[in-house]
């Protein structure tokens, strides 16, 4: 077993929409401490915050990442060329992101990522520790499907990766605010997380996850 509770404590979520304003809640109700940058002033995402994730405090995107244990990516992908690089260097980064066309408009490098977008994210920012999560749950089930460790009506969330300790720390994330992890040994294999596959939208269990996608690691 990975020894890895207690090594996220402060969460920065980049997009101030409806998903990263979601994540936020659920993970401030969960006792993380969280904040929120959006695409202008972080008066303007204190004013959305106030509103949708009281709680989440607002920042400028640097500031927000600066002293994050872990970075959640929750913006548009069209938007993705506008993230600072640098400032997520050496962080542990969750994509929540999918892509949509009739939002992101048609991008060639997605559009033919047969190993998922995750990997396409990956190159595109450079960066070693990403992990993918939270893409399959729609963001209005996040917080209402919710359930305590063993209750017969949990469900579950995969989280995929190529780092064995980087896919722990954020499974057990994710078993803290409400899930049962499944978690996929493999980035690429992020893709059966996708638009237009079983899992997506499904609200699956554990079970039905394991169902459906292999291999696994084992993060008990």
């Amino acid at each position: 077993m990975m020894e890895t509770e207690g090594l996220i404590n402060r969460v920065a979520i980049l997009g101030a929409g409806r998903v990263g304003t979601s994540i936020a809640r659920t993970l401030i109700d969960a006792g993380y401490n969280v904040t929120l940058a959006g695409s202008g002033d972080p008066e303007n995402v204190e004013m959305i915050a106030a509103i949708t994730a009281p709680g989440a405090a607002a920042r400028w995107a640097r500031e927000a990442t600066a002293d994050a244990d872990l970075v959640v990516l929750a913006l548009p992908l069209h938007r993705l060329p506008t993230v600072d690089t640098a400032m997520l260097a050496d962080r542990l980064v969750i994509d929540a992101m999918n892509y949509w066309p009739p939002v992101d408009g048609t991008i060639a490098a997605f559009e033919d990522a047969a190993t998922g977008s995750s990997v396409v994210v990956r190159e595109m920012l450079q960066i070693s520790r990403l992990v993918k999560t939270f893409n399959h749950t729609g963001y209005h089930d996040l917080e209402p499907d919710r359930r305590p460790s063993g209750h017969p009506e949990r469900l579950g969330m995969a989280v995929a990766g190529d780092s064995p300790q980087d896919v722990a720390v954020v499974a057990e994330l994710i078993d803290r605010i409400g899930y049962d992890p499944v978690a996929l040994d493999r980035l690429e294999l992020g893709w059966q997380l996708q638009p237009g596959n079983p899992l997506f939208g499904a609200r699956p269990t554990a079970d039905d996850i394991r169902a459906v996608t292999s291999p696994v690691f084992d993060v008990a």
